[in-house]
């Protein structure tokens, strides 16, 4: 008589044996399987994969275009699609998304993920930052060439808003009040504290910067503000208007990518994930 692992032994192995597709309604197909048995693709050992896919993930606009416009014009049998993550700065095309009525894989991708010049990431780091005068002298002088200081609507050579940084001195006054009368006496004191310089001293600048491959040249406008609480002055560059101006940035990125790939592809404004 036989036991109750060599029934279930038997049973497995008449299952693998046959291992009929079961069709479903809506097209979708299931196979019965016992849990011990373990599926292999023979695709390795065959001369050409079954099917394309794969995933480029690149930093530079023209090499993302051109490997979309390759891979579009070799002819694909499914739909393909493009979303851009405006807040990434990221754009990734899936060349086997297809449609509702026949879904792709998704897993023939490219993406691409601008880097921002080197200017650009100079001025993001330094907009906002508490800096002495030494640290943002030298700052200036490492990016002169995209420079422009201004001082009351008057430009000034980056030498001389340098120079006018340099020799800044914190100059501190008192002065004080008293009066007295038949019944009462007050008396008051106010400090000034203001920041000079022997120079000019500038009090915007023009950052001229390309802030992404592809993109245009762009003025990033600095005004600098003096903080005197303290015994040196205390310098901050405030990026006037970022937010409007990152949101520019991304709205140009998007018409580029337009200008580039949306011949080939349609474009959307998002990020996609595959659901399982």
């Amino acid at each position: 008589m036989l036991n109750k692992e060599t029934l279930q032994h038997i049973e497995a192995q008449a299952l693998a044996a046959a291992a009929k597709p079961i069709s479903i309604d809506g097209g979708s197909n299931v196979v019965v399987l016992p849990n011990s048995v373990n599926l292999h693709s023979l695709e390795q050992y065959q001369p050409a994969r079954d099917r394309f896919r794969g995933g480029l993930k690149t930093q530079s606009l023209r090499d993302f275009s051109k490997y979309v416009e390759r891979h579009i014009r070799a002819g694909l049998e499914i739909e393909s699609a493009g979303f851009i993550d405006q807040d990434a700065m990221s754009a990734t095309v899936i060349f086997n998304l297809g449609n509702p009525d026949w879904p792709g894989h998704g897993d023939d991708r490219a993406t691409l993920t601008l880097k921002p010049s080197a200017a650009y990431t100079a001025v993001q780091a330094i907009a906002g930052k508490a800096l002495g005068q030494q640290a943002l002298a030298e700052w200036l002088e490492d990016w002169a060439p995209h420079i422009i200081a201004t001082a009351s609507d008057e430009t000034l050579t980056i030498a001389a808003a340098i120079s006018g940084i340099r020799k800044m001195t914190i100059k501190a006054t008192s002065q004080r009040d008293s009066s007295v009368g038949d019944f009462s006496a007050s008396r008051s004191a106010m400090d000034d504290i203001e920041a000079k310089s022997q120079e000019t001293l500038p009090q915007a600048f023009m950052f001229q910067v390309v802030p992404f491959e592809g993109l245009g040249e762009s003025t990033i406008n600095l005004r600098l503000s003096v903080i005197t609480g303290e015994a040196n002055p205390v310098l901050k560059l405030r990026w006037v208007g970022e937010e409007a101006q990152r949101e520019a940035f991304a709205i140009e990125f998007k018409h580029v990518l337009e200008r580039e790939v949306g011949g080939f592809v349609p474009l959307t404004i998002g990020t996609f994930a595959i659901g399982n």
